[in-house]
């Protein structure tokens, strides 16, 4: 079972070799799904390797929810196929391969964590001690506090423990840091850093770009219900062919910009100016001859969201 609560219910241990080397953990073909006129998935094609943290980008109402829950079983293809390890989603679920956080995700009321923990554990056959599950969700100063009374970041780091609490070999978050804070997602992502880190696979969605760019292996972007990009997030920002020169003009005219060497456009708020150039050695040079009074220079490439912006909009 995988409750909005909980990851699965273990209904068989998993065995050593669960995938070959050249197997995929997940593997999605052709998945399609509709809700009367509405068409959430199109043909979503999906690979995700054994050690592969990946994360779903899309807009909203792109299909990244529903190809979570058809992934994990709960929702019926009305095309296509989807394995995970090698078997149908709902069994690789009891047999508790697979641990799940839901965006639609209630506790328990009335429990307190210590006493939810020790009964999902209950679950298992082999589960996380209590020791390393508290480790891992960094649970120790609230272990007698009642789950309803919780913050937030607070009740997401109690789901997060109980959905690796029976030790799946894959879990799966959907929008995992949605009800969190700056602070409390830095903390989270940290704890699924520690999780991949055992040899473990995570699927994420999340429409936070910055969570994709510093947390995954991969970014899958949806958008109208199919797959228009799939690579490194360095990949996906290098495949623009875009750099940037940024820095805050002090002095100067701002019509000399666009002359500058290599320069193609020049944006601009207020003082801070981004320059679009496509040989950035030649721009710094010529704007550090140019007379013009400038500080903070940086040089980079585009960020993910300038260039999942682009990508949507190639698409639409």
């Amino acid at each position: 079972m995988v409750s909005a609560m909980t990851g699965p219910v273990a209904g068989a241990a998993p065995g050593p070799g669960m995938v070959g080397p050249d197997q995929a953990v997940v593997l999605a073909a052709g998945l399609a799904k509709s809700y009367g006129s509405t068409v959430a998935l199109a043909g979503l094609d999906l690979q995700v390797a054994a050690g592969e943290t990946v994360a779903l980008l899309g807009p909203n109402g792109a299909g990244k929810s529903t190809a979570i829950s058809l992934l994990l079983g709960l929702l019926s293809a009305d095309r296509g196929e989807a394995r995970v390890y090698g078997r149908s989603p709902s069994q690789a679920v009891a047999d508790g391969l697979v641990g799940a956080m839901l965006q639609d995700a209630s506790l328990m009321p009335g429990v307190r964590v210590g006493e939810l923990l020790t009964m999902v554990r209950g679950l298992y056959p082999r589960p996380v001690s209590l020791a390393d599950l508290v480790g891992l969700a960094d649970l120790g100063p609230l272990l007698g506090r009642r789950v309803d009374r919780l913050s937030g970041g607070q009740a997401q780091r109690v789901r997060f423990a109980t959905a690796i609490a029976g030790d799946p070999q894959l879990l799966v978050l959907d929008e995992p840091t949605a009800a969190m804070d700056v602070q409390a997602r830095r903390g989270f992502w940290r704890q699924i850093r520690d999780f991949a880190g055992r040899g473990r696979t995570v699927l994420f969605a999340t429409h936070y770009l910055q969570e994709a760019d510093d947390a995954a292996d991969r970014v899958v972007v949806i958008a109208r219900g199919r797959k228009i990009a799939d690579d490194p997030p360095a990949a996906i920002k290098a495949r623009f062919g875009d750099r940037q020169v940024r820095f805050t003009l002090e002095a100067g005219s701002l019509a000399l910009l666009a002359t500058l060497a290599g320069v193609d456009a020049v944006e601009h708020d207020r003082a801070r100016v981004t320059l679009h150039s496509h040989d950035t050695d030649a721009t710094v040079s010529s704007l550090v001859s140019s007379g013009l009074g400038w500080s903070g220079l940086d040089v980079g490439g585009l960020d993910l969201e300038t260039s999942f912006l682009r990508l949507v909009g190639e698409s639409s």
